[in-house]
């Protein structure tokens, strides 16, 4: 018999409550039909496995009685044997194939989302609260300089030469550009270990069934960098590592969540992008970034997505940035979320808030995938347990750093929780 997935989403749910898992493709303007293609493979697979059992039930019956027996009557339990034995392996076939097309129709179904996510498409997102004033612009400036054009400047960025390298959408850090992000970096990783995280530098490789088990091989597999050879994935953020780290293990919650914290320098191709914003590190193919992941009780995961969120608002207050909050529609969620909260920083160039963090729950979908459980306390077995993720710095955070707190003169105040980090309180041009 074929070892089929583990469960993708609750099976209980979608057998008792497919009106919920319905609802929810709704949202997401995805397809509701799957829910009942999968019902209906559920029950085709079933009942295969019962007929497969019954059949090999009877099999290894018969094997006893023509142990047992002698001369013509043995001949003929062989014949029937022999019959039955060709009938056994057509059911299995049949079983197979129907699991097959159960775990492909299946793994089709994004997670479910929570109640109150707005439902739509990428326009659709509901602001929470917006954060601080944009600020005003220096006297003596006719208009705002964006981050590239201050990041030359201050001899910090080289696009020109990232390009030369490695192609567009590379660039260099240098000089006070790559101390300003390891300085961002830095203060994310003292934040984390203040708040009880457990620091992490990643693997930036992963297998197959890592790179699937978090969700990023569906619709976000154009996004991925691919090794064909090494059959690995480059990841696109240390969620993905940190999803693993704990891959077929039996975890104890009884103390709380299990909080990691990865540094890692990330991957994306940012397929389908083109002709957006290309100019400066805000749309790269490669950054560094510090992410926090989080294991928890199913029941706790949306008292542990607000604490995320907490966490990720602290280090934009750190900065000095005006921003806000949005609850992120259901067709924009990833196939993994169940609700997202993204962080969006003013952009004083573009007049508009942009994305710097997102925080995501993913109840137990990802841990469903990559066998990550809790015993229960009763003893009466294990389940899943729920994950969750959130970004506490990265990149692109220089872009809102520089652009909201340049100068008329080109430089760049840096924001006091940064100085002990860099060594610096103000950014000065070169040359």
């Amino acid at each position: 018999m074929t070892r089929y997935c583990r469960d993708v989403i609750d099976l209980r749910l979608l057998r008792d409550e497919p009106d919920v898992v319905r609802a929810s493709q709704r949202a997401r303007g995805e397809d509701e039909g799957v829910v009942d293609r999968v019902l209906d493979a559920d029950a085709r697979r079933r009942a295969s496995i019962a007929e497969f059992e019954q059949l090999r039930a009877e099999q290894k019956s018969r094997g006893k009685l023509v142990a047992a027996a002698k001369g013509e009557e043995k001949q003929q339990l062989l014949a029937g044997v022999k019959e039955l034995s060709e009938r056994v392996k057509a059911a299995e076939a049949r079983s197979n194939e129907a699991g097959e097309e159960f775990e492909a129709l299946l793994r089709s179904i994004p997670n479910v989302v929570e109640d109150g996510v707005p439902a739509g498409g990428e326009d659709d997102y509901v602001v929470l609260e917006e954060v601080g004033s944009p600020p005003s612009l220096p006297e003596g400036l006719d208009a705002w300089r964006d981050h590239l054009d201050l990041g030359e400047r201050l001899g910090a960025i080289d696009m020109e030469r990232g390009a030369k390298v490695a192609g567009s959408r590379f660039y260099f850090l240098t000089g006070v550009g790559a101390l300003l992000e390891l300085a961002l970096l830095n203060l994310a990783v003292a934040k984390a270990v203040a708040n009880g995280f457990t620091p992490m530098i990643t693997p930036t490789l992963v297998k197959p069934e890592v790179m699937a088990g978090t969700g990023f091989l569906g619709a976000h597999a154009a996004e991925v960098y691919h090794l064909e050879e090494d059959d690995l994935y480059l990841t696109g953020t240390s969620e993905v590592a940190l999803a693993g780290y704990h891959g077929d293990e039996i975890l104890d919650l009884s103390a709380g969540p299990k909080r990691y914290a990865g540094w890692s320098a990330c991957y994306r191709r940012e397929a389908g992008s083109y002709g957006k914003d290309t100019r400066g590190v805000i749309r790269v193919h490669q950054f560094h970034k510090v992410e926090m992941f989080s294991y928890c009780r199913p029941e706790d995961a949306a008292a542990e997505h607000r604490r995320l969120l907490g966490f990720e608002k602290d280090m934009l207050a750190a900065v000095e940035v005006p921003y806000r909050v949005i609850d992120t529609a259901a067709g924009d969620l990833g196939s993994s979320a169940a609700r997202k909260f993204d962080c969006e920083a003013w952009v004083p160039s573009q007049g508009t808030y942009r994305e710097l963090s997102s925080t995501s729950n993913c109840t137990t979908f990802q841990a469903r995938r990559l066998g990550v459980r809790e015993r229960l306390e009763e003893g009466s077995g294990t389940r899943p347990v729920a994950t969750l993720n959130g970004t506490l710095a990265t990149t692109r955070w220089i872009v809102a750093i520089l652009e909201n707190h340049q100068q008329a003169d080109g430089s760049v105040r840096v924001p006091a929780a940064l100085q002990p980090f860099l060594g610096l309180e103000v950014l000065t041009p070169v040359g």
